[in-house]
């Protein structure tokens, strides 16, 4: 799990940090109950992934649970949707077993579609990425209390992220 750890912050190092954090001038299509990841609960969270460049690939997004032993690691999820990417924004819901337990999104835009996150050089990420928060990304991958949030105990609660994407595209 360490070696995971480091080789998160490799990829993130030197990054700049991303604007704003709302999909600006966007209105979101209200989702039904169908389209939601998991089985039905009172706790339902609609994800909006802003600041997309294209049309292109998918967008990944991964909700992990309050637990942060679990955050970024590989059977550490709790739900995961890909989503036809559709800029300037996409999104996804998702429903939750509980609204006790703090949360954190984490989003890459698979613009190739080949189902992977695609790294350069020195294992830089090549596609657009985003944490709940819009948690900066300074010199590594945020902590887990940088991108936990809570949801409201019953109803929805919606969280926008906007995507960062590497500066060399």
């Amino acid at each position: 799990m360490e070696a995971r750890s480091v080789l998160i912050g490799v990829m993130f190092a030197g990054l700049a940090m991303a604007g704003t954090a709302h999909a600006q001038g966007v209105a979101a299509r209200e989702l039904t109950d169908k389209e939601c990841v998991g089985r039905k609960t009172a706790t339902r969270l609609n994800v909006q992934v802003g600041a997309l460049r294209s049309d292109a690939g998918n967008v990944v997004i991964t909700i992990y649970p309050g637990d942060p032993s679990r955050f970024l690691i590989p059977r550490g999820k709790l739900a995961q949707a890909k989503i036809k990417a559709s800029a300037p924004m996409s999104q996804a819901c998702f429903f939750l077993p509980s609204a006790s337990d703090a949360y954190a999104v984490v989003i890459y835009h698979d613009a190739d579609g080949d189902g992977d996150w695609d790294r350069g050089p020195g294992g830089m990420p090549a596609e657009g990425y985003g944490f709940s928060n819009d948690a900066p990304t300074k010199f590594g991958s945020p902590a887990f209390d940088a991108v936990r949030f809570g949801v409201k105990p019953v109803g929805e609660t919606t969280i926008r992220i906007k995507v960062r994407y590497p500066s060399s595209k």
